[in-house]
């Protein structure tokens, strides 16, 4: 093990075992180099690592903290890293969103009110009426995004997110099947927010399975190359 990786899994360490709090500030670098036995140079790397995922919050003048350790802030650094994956592993990670894309939508069959079906029914109304690609892929990102906020679990919403984000970049309504793919995705939104509107949370799970898998048969044909 190098020396950045053993000042990386010393202060690890620290934080998971509580020696290390959220809101603590750091020790001083002597301090930390002599318990982690590094040098400087590893254990700045290693916070600087530990900063850019969100589990250590470096201020100008006054040190390094341990952040809040919020599970949502923490999953939204999941997305340096999946924000590279090529096609072939973002189909890989389909399985798991249409699982989590499904809970959620069973969340929120049971938790929604009136007042948020009416949103989604304006969003789909405005997504049904457009076939800009841009506008179609910023408008299903709301719809799915109202779904997981009124499921009211932060941590499955920004996992959903990043997860989304990437798929995004895969631009399946410019092939010369968009005007079908057109159909079956407003089809399929419907049907998710028929079974909301019911507060059947099998129905909204189904159809929200449904339709996540559809869109991974239509990458799968396609495979079309990231948008920029």
């Amino acid at each position: 093990m190098g020396a950045m990786e053993t000042a990386l899994h010393g202060l690890r360490a620290l934080i998971a075992d509580g020696d290390l709090k959220p809101g603590d500030r750091l020790p001083s670098e002597g301090e930390l180099c002599e318990r982690l036995s590094v040098s400087r140079g590893p254990l700045r790397e290693a916070i600087r690592t530990l900063s850019a995922l969100g589990v250590i919050d470096t201020r100008h003048g006054s040190g390094s903290y341990v952040s809040e350790l919020h599970a949502a802030d923490l999953i939204r650094g999941l997305g340096l890293t999946v924000g590279l994956l090529p096609l072939d592993s973002i189909l890989e990670l389909y399985e798991l969103r249409r699982a989590l894309e499904a809970h959620a939508a069973t969340l929120a069959a049971a938790r929604i009110d009136d007042d948020a079906i009416a949103r989604l029914d304006e969003l789909l109304d405005r997504l049904e009426a457009v076939t800009d690609d841009e506008e179609l892929s910023e408008l299903d990102h709301e719809f799915h995004a109202a779904i997981a906020e009124v499921a009211g679990n932060d941590a499955l919403a920004t996992l959903l997110e990043v997860l989304r984000a990437r798929s995004r970049a895969y631009k399946i309504f410019t092939t010369e099947d968009a005007a079908q793919i057109k159909v079956l995705s407003d089809a399929g939104h419907r049907a998710i927010l028929r079974g909301l509107e019911s507060r059947d949370p099998v129905a909204a799970s189904a159809a929200a399975a449904s339709h996540v898998a559809q869109t991974e048969h239509w990458l799968r044909i396609h495979r079309p190359a990231p948008g920029r």
